[in-house]
This record gives structure tokens, sequence and C-alpha cells, in this order.
């Protein structure tokens, strides 16, 4: 299974001059714990809920440039879902922005996978194998002398 069948299509985008006060409300607003940070095509950054905290966790002047997560790790759309997994679990993050090529077309979290799990992949599950219909010769019972 790949990634683009597993991702949220179309992430969110803010730039790293917004003030970090409105990432928050925007996150809240959708429902969202990760925001895509971007300086015109440019993937630049990560901000989730856990860099904005609480309603006393951001300044007055803090920007999303300010709290955001610089270090950026992504995944193609082509990658294997078991690819994006583990990058999550080796680095402890909960998403990776996706890439065609250099261009942004989603965003793969936690939540996406927990999903696929719960539906499960979809396949169709294999037919039970027939029980033997066919009798299995015996090996021979032991006489009195205990000769066969």
């Amino acid at each position: 299974m790949r990634v683009f069948e597993v991702m949220t299509d179309g992430a969110h985008t803010v730039p790293p001059s917004m003030a970090a006060a409105v990432a928050r409300d925007l996150m809240r607003r959708n429902k969202e714990h990760h925001l895509v940070v971007t300086k015109g095509s440019q993937v630049v950054g990560v901000i989730s809920d856990r860099d904005v905290g609480g309603r006393g966790a951001v300044q007055a002047g803090d920007t999303v440039g300010d709290l955001m997560t610089t270090d950026v790790v992504t995944a193609q759309r082509t990658d294997t879902v078991r690819q994006a997994a583990n990058r999550m679990r080796g680095r402890v993050i909960g998403c990776l922005p996706v890439l065609d090529g250099t261009r942004l077309v989603g965003i793969i979290t936690i939540s996406d996978l927990l999903r696929m799990l719960g539906r499960g992949i979809d396949r169709p599950v294999a037919a039970e194998r027939p029980s033997a219909t066919h009798r299995v010769a015996h090996r021979k019972q032991r006489g009195k002398a205990g000769v066969w």
C-alpha cells in the first residue's frame, strides 16, 4: 500500500510570518493537529498543536516561524506506508508532509495510519481450506507378541 492511498489530500499550509495564536485557532477550528509551513511553494517547517500549546503557551508576539519545527522529514507520495510509518516511529513525530517531487500534495499522520488499520487493508479474506476428505493410512497395531 502506498502513501497516496492513505494520506490526507491538500494539507493546510501557513506562512512562517503568521501569528502563532492565529495558527492555534485555525488548528482548533479545523480539528487538525498539524499545519505545514511554506514559504512560496517550499516546505520550510511543520507546526503542531503541541508547539502552540494551550492559551498561556503562546506569547503575544510569537509567530509560526518562532515555534515551528524546521528539520522537516517528508515522504514521497509513492513511498510505501511501511516506509512512512518507520520514518515517523524512528523520529517520534506525528506527521509527514507528502511531496510529489518537490510539490506538496498532502500530509500523512498517525491518525491516517490508525484509520487504515481500523478499516483493514480492504483485501478479500482468503477462503478457509476445506477439511481433508481423504483417509490417511493408519499404522498397524501391535499384536500380542509385540511384533508388527
